[in-house]
């Protein structure tokens, strides 16, 4: 059995192209997972357009695809996502934000409706789903794959997801803010005694304060987290836009030197489930 971990997005709030930005990434959010054979896409940020390329040269099935929320950075790559545009392949696309503000399907054609953007949603001739849920369920996508939800401080509201294959889990936690001195117990209790929590580390301890109402957390704050619920690893995700390739190889040192479960993770990485030790040599 598989079960993996691929980032294909992990710069937050727009996408980056400069020099400064090419070790570590500067496509918006959008993460593959694959669980024995099924894929589950987390977000839709301009990292899923080039997963999308590598899914029709690989061979597309049905898949799911969970929005954490639908602010740009994380649905901005969704009109250039090719699977959609195939018409033999059926795909669930889940939000559990916006079940009372006119649902999932009508935010993503709004973006594509004119004077925005040249091709509507009607173009996507892909078999499409919308299922919009209230944040707090639960559910299975296989009968091997299921999933937790829980609601995240962010505003317009965002989901967190935790996906169960196996023993195993992986939780994905962005865009969230947390309360200096508080413990958010919506995120403790979906990461508790996870393997991999991919948590929001969009800003520095130092940079927090004057972001405070923006929606975005800390590395600090995710170390700490973490800990505290007995997870294994975690991912340093949804990188602030101004912060280059050498800035984040010290935001690596700094927070390994707290907890060496920390990795900040890189466009491009694939993490087995099975081996989490080897995340230390990729």
């Amino acid at each position: 059995m598989t079960f993996s971990v691929k980032f294909w997005g992990v710069r937050g709030s727009i996408a980056c192209a400069s020099p400064a930005h090419m070790r570590y990434g500067g496509n918006t959010s959008c993460i593959e997972v694959v669980a024995d054979g099924y894929r589950i896409i987390l977000d839709a940020g301009t990292g899923i357009r080039q997963l999308g390329n590598e899914m029709l040269k690989s061979g597309a099935e049905d898949f799911h695809i969970l929005l954490t929320h639908t602010h740009w950075d994380h649905i901005n790559g969704f009109p250039f996502f090719a699977p959609a545009y195939n018409k033999d392949l059926k795909i669930e696309i889940l939000a559990g934000h916006l079940n009372d503000k006119g649902g999932v399907e009508n935010v993503l054609s709004a973006q594509m409706d004119n004077p925005m953007f040249p091709v509507p949603l009607e173009a996507m001739v892909a078999q499409i789903n919308f299922n919009d849920f209230d944040a707090g369920k639960s559910f299975d996508l296989t009968d091997k794959v299921h999933v937790r939800t829980a609601p995240l401080r962010h505003p317009n509201d965002a989901t967190a997801y935790r996906i169960e294959f196996d023993g195993l889990s992986v939780v994905y936690v962005t865009d969230t803010e947390h309360v200096i001195g508080e413990t958010d117990m919506n995120v403790f209790n979906i990461i508790k005694d996870a393997d991999l929590v991919i948590y929001d580390c969009t800003y520095t301890e130092e940079e927090f304060p004057s972001k405070i109402g923006w929606g975005h957390s800390t590395w600090n704050e995710g170390v700490r987290l973490c800990m505290e619920a007995d997870v294994k690893r975690l991912a340093i995700f949804h990188h602030e836009p101004d912060h280059y390739d050498d800035f984040m190889d010290q935001i690596a040192i700094d927070a390994k030197a707290v907890w060496p479960g920390t990795f900040v993770s890189r466009e491009g990485m694939c993490i087995d489930m099975y081996d989490l030790d080897a995340i230390d040599n990729l």
